[in-house]
């Protein structure tokens, strides 16, 4: 290690990519932001690298890890620009896209659409074959079909193929010969395997899975490549880490070999930071709030932990209506994701009604404030008219907002309402709020969590202007903004663990298992994941092993999981498991089904590297002057009082031990905290700004 090595962290929003640097000697943390270059992001990356290396004097030897989160999957499944693709299914279930579950995710909707499966039927082929759901095959498959297959897909031109046979989780003998004699028929084709993505029950997740995958592989696979090539172009040889949607990070060939896990990369940088601050604070149950340029996140923590799901959505057709997206068996974190960031636009609905979102502006054109061409009204359009914002240094002053476009935007809209550009600037404001507000609630009761007693930490560039308005809505009596919440998600990356996560399908009444089989399964998923893990230069010795397993009464169609503990599963172990288990969905469902039988159905294996330890971080370039300076400036907060002078603080001239009533508000290079009249604010030892509820305001009328 030399005597400056760096971690350089990067995330890639909709609208900024953040950045930052931290020394892992001194714990000094440098931080930059710029605008998302489009089509290509990494351009805005490299360009954010070079000016935060010349800015802060460090030479790219310095830099010993790099780790990255991206949207770039999600956008890319979202815009359906990935790779021309294939499906290969056995013969009679080439439809499985199409069909899925049989079921309607809105059954009061006439004009009910279906999300579009990402292969055209055209391009879904069979192929005769056939496995037992025991794994037993029954038919060879047929060698000469699959010939004619190869010369298909090289007429067509197809870039990427998923292969996805009946039961291939529990033997995958066919998919592997089918992947053989493709790569040796077509060399240049990428090629995803279900029982590699996916290895689990529920043939159309599967199978969507692994279409998913093949989707964008070949667009992560340049993208990542480039810029790899990018980073060594300035020198940067450290390694590479991919961010992972379960909240670790894995090496950049085992990101372009499953890309289908970044979906939610960024994000659960945000949920990382949040758990963080909040414990460091004494606070185990978290409501991390991340809002940026584009969407805005939340995740409940329980006792400090986040759950992590193998079930997920992405690209639906209604952002609230669960089944309307591409079913994912992937693990990521837990989380809610809102179409409500700053560059939220906000229109009129069906109804004649304001909306906010889901469409953005994105950073090109951007809100009509940043006088980059785009002319719609945003939130961060409300947000300046309403005087939150400074226009003269907005992003650390890379920007300069311009206040007359905000007012235009919202005075052309404002119109259809016969509403003032600021009032209904002030409801776009208050309804963006309450949008995510009741996001959160759901989320909350979905998991039987009561979500007043959770403490909120707000990150994001947007996140600790609206924090105050959301917590409200929530009746949450604590708030916290950490330092460097505007690159929220970037310092979380410090935080993720090298980690890949293993699963098996094997169903079984619990106590008739093989522990033989059991172990010997468990056993290969730990050796699979200790070589990726190895892989990525972290010791043997700093390894973890976590298991679980996944446990429904038969006949029900979802599962519960629970732990195990470390060492050879024996019977008890599977005792404790009945228990946990028993507990669990007495908590969940409030009684047990006594009498019928428990059965095993998947079997998880997560292997971790260590966590950084970055409790002594250190804010650069902040050093405390002696006096608090000060200005003043009108803000609304509430269109019934209309405009009010409010202090304006630079956050880091505020000493630790610092209190004062809201309404006031704090200003920092990358982010701005809105203190609402009813919070009292105070600086922590930590440096966070804590605010606490200290009225309980009546709703307020727009």
């Amino acid at each position: 290690m030399s005597n400056n090595a760096q971690i350089l962290s990067i995330d890639i929003g909709g609208t900024f990519t953040d950045l930052v640097l931290y020394d892992l000697k001194e714990g000094h943390v440098r931080v930059g932001k710029v605008l998302t270059s489009y089509p290509d992001p990494a351009k805005a990356v490299l360009a954010g690298v070079s000016k935060l290396l010349a800015n802060e004097s460090i030479h790219a030897d310095d830099i010993e890890r790099v780790i990255h989160g991206t949207t770039l999957v999600t956008n890319a499944l979202i815009e359906r620009r990935g790779a021309k693709t294939a499906l290969l299914t056995t013969r009679g279930f080439r439809d499985a896209l199409e069909i899925g579950n049989e079921g309607r995710y809105d059954i009061y909707d006439l004009a009910l659409v279906k999300p579009k499966p990402l292969v055209e039927r055209r391009w879904r082929l069979e192929v005769s074959e056939r496995i037992h759901a025991s794994g037993q095959p029954i038919q060879k498959l047929n060698t000469t079909e699959l010939e004619e297959v190869c010369l298909f897909l090289k007429k067509e031109t197809v870039q990427s193929i998923a292969i996805s046979f009946l039961h291939a989780f529990t033997n995958p003998v066919h998919e592997l010969a089918a992947a053989d004699i493709i790569s040796r028929r077509l060399p240049e084709m990428s090629i995803t395997l279900s029982h590699q993505v996916a290895p689990a029950i529920r043939e159309y997740p599967r199978t969507s899975t692994a279409v998913a995958n093949a989707y964008v592989r070949p667009l992560t696979q340049k993208y990542l490549q480039n810029l790899a090539n990018g980073l060594k172009g300035q020198h940067i040889h450290a390694p590479l880490h991919i961010m992972l949607s379960n909240g670790g990070t894995c090496t950049t060939e085992t990101a372009i070999e499953f890309p289908v896990r970044l979906v939610e990369s960024g994000p659960a940088g945000g949920a990382l930071a949040g758990a963080y601050w909040g414990n460091r604070l004494g606070y185990k149950d978290v409501l991390a709030f991340d809002m940026g340029g584009t969407t805005a996140k939340a995740v409940l923590s329980n006792k400090g932990n986040f759950d992590i799901t193998h079930q997920s959505e992405v690209a639906p057709v209604h952002r609230f209506k669960k089944g309307s997206g591409l079913p994912l068996l992937v693990p990521m974190i837990h989380l809610i994701e809102i179409g409500a960031g700053g560059g939220s636009i906000a229109g009129i609905n069906d109804l004649g009604l304001p909306k906010v979102g889901p469409q953005s502006a994105g950073s090109s054109p951007g809100p009509a404030c940043y006088n980059l061409g785009g002319k719609e009204p945003t939130v961060t359009d409300a947000d300046l008219l309403l005087g939150f914002l400074n226009p003269d240094s907005f992003a650390g002053g890379s920007i300069q907002l311009n206040k007359e476009a905000a007012q235009k935007a919202y005075h052309q809209l404002g119109q259809a309402f016969g509403l003032s550009a600021l009032r209904l600037a002030m409801g776009i404001h208050d309804l963006v709020n309450e949008n995510m507000a009741a996001a959160a609630r759901v989320h909350a009761a979905e998991r039987g969590l009561d979500i007043r007693e959770h403490a909120m930490v707000a990150t994001g560039g947007a996140g600790p202007v609206h924090a105050c308005g959301v917590a409200e809505k929530l009746n949450l009596k604590t708030l916290i903004i950490p330092p460097l919440a505007g690159v929220g998600s970037a310092f979380g990356f410090l935080l993720a663990p090298i980690s890949f996560d293993f699963t098996r399908t094997h169903i079984a009444p619990l106590y008739t298992l093989s522990l033989l089989t059991i172990n010997t399964m468990l056993d290969k998923l730990e050796k699979e994941g200790h070589t990726i893990v190895l892989s990525a230069g972290i010791p043997q010795s700093d390894i973890q092993v976590l298991r679980s397993v996944d446990l429904r009464y038969q006949g029900q169609g979802y599962e519960i999981r629970v732990a195990l503990k470390p060492g050879p599963v024996n019977r008890h172990t599977i005792e404790e498991a009945r228990l946990s288990f028993e507990i669990a969905y007495r908590d969940f469902y409030g009684n047990l089904c006594e009498g019928v039988a428990i059965e095993a159905v998947n079997w998880r294996v997560v292997v971790n590297g260590p966590q950084l330890d970055v409790s002594g971080v250190k804010l650069i370039g902040n050093a405390l002057p002696n006096s608090m300076d000060h200005h003043r400036r009108t803000a609304v907060f509430d269109p019934a009082v209309g405009a009010i002078q409010v202090a304006v603080y630079q956050r880091y001239q505020l000493p630790i031990g610092f209190q004062q009533p809201g309404p006031l508000i704090i200003e920092e290079d990358e982010s701005t905290t809105v203190v609402r009249p009813g919070w009292n604010l105070r600086v922590d030892t930590s440096r966070c700004l804590v605010l606490e509820r200290a009225s309980q305001p009546g709703n307020r009328t727009l």
